[in-house]
């Protein structure tokens, strides 16, 4: 005969139970070394390294972002918890509503983001084309842009509706992209982007 002591289990499963906050101290804990990006993607912890090519086009797009926004709703490698499970996202640039807020522990509110910007790197190229897309259209995101120095082309999601973007477009580096029918409101430039 077994016998089944059931609250330890109840316990050992509310103890098993992951939060992106737990998920966040912990790494704050962890000697994450200067110059590493992490975030959590469907409840997986990423990590990689901040390489020159990212970071120039990183710097260029928020230098031109600066045309329409103050600083202040320009925001990179902030934690945002997105819609999904366990979507804790570091965006590489985004651009914040003129009236976003934060919530009770002092995270910007993904309800308040117009639009993300992700450069590609080679280890986590999967979920900026994958799950975070599908979480930054389920939060209603209006403007979704990749930047993919390994193939040399932008990617501009947009319009989206029932969690899914509406539309698509992708250019080549050196294509001008016009956002000036968006929240964003100008053309972002692409010829100084590099390739890796």
């Amino acid at each position: 005969m077994t016998v089944v002591d059931t609250d330890r289990i109840e316990m050992a499963e509310e103890r098993d139970e992951r939060t992106l906050d737990s998920m966040f101290e912990w790494l704050e804990k962890m000697p994450v070394p200067e110059g590493i990006k992490t975030e959590i993607v469907g409840g997986n912890i990423f990590m990689s390294p901040q390489r020159n090519t990212h970071w120039d086009i990183i710097a260029d797009i928020f230098e031109q972002l600066r045309a329409t926004y103050p600083r202040r709703r320009l925001k990179s490698d902030v934690r945002v918890d997105f819609p999904g499970h366990l979507n804790g996202f570091a965006a590489d640039v985004l651009a914040l509503t003129e009236d976003a807020a934060k919530d009770g522990k002092g995270n910007w509110l993904f309800s308040g983001v117009e639009f993300v910007a992700e450069v590609i790197s080679k280890g986590t190229a999967m979920n900026d084309y994958g799950p975070k897309k599908d979480a930054y259209a389920a939060a209603g995101v209006p403007v979704y842009l990749i930047a993919d120095p390994y193939s040399g082309e932008c990617h501009v999601f947009r319009n989206p509706t029932n969690g899914v973007y509406g539309s698509k477009l992708t250019v080549l580096f050196g294509t001008d992209i016009d956002l000036t029918d968006t929240p964003v409101g100008l053309t972002l430039r692409t010829d100084e982007f590099p390739r890796d």
